[in-house]
């Protein structure tokens, strides 16, 4: 285990709810390939906080990583309903197009 995960698994046990700690090793464990263990935690955080509207555009990439192309579609999906709600053009803008090029590809 490397050290930045240590601590971020540390600092969970006295916050688990702390919704930058759950996509912080959420992003760890996808960094390390082991993605089921990251969905776990982007899992976790969409539980905590389904607003954290940059949890949809990596837990897709994670479901593209693992070949889960349908649950990618979904969750680029949920994201775009989310940032609308938010009004984040930004981050809709951003899920659109990767909701699009998933979908071209399959």
């Amino acid at each position: 285990m490397n050290q930045r995960l240590g601590k971020l698994i540390k600092m969970l046990q006295n916050e688990p709810s702390d919704t930058f700690i759950l996509f912080a090793l959420a992003k760890e464990y996808q960094q390390m390939e082991h993605y089921e263990t990251a969905n776990k935690y982007f899992q976790l955080l969409k539980s905590t906080d389904p607003d954290y509207i940059g949890l949809y555009f990596h837990l897709a990439k994670n479901y593209e990583a693992i070949n889960k192309l349908e649950e990618a579609v979904n969750t680029y999906k949920q994201g775009i309903l989310i940032a609308k709600k938010l009004k984040d053009v930004h981050a809709e803008s951003e899920l659109k197009n990767e909701l699009t090029n998933l979908e071209l590809e399959l």
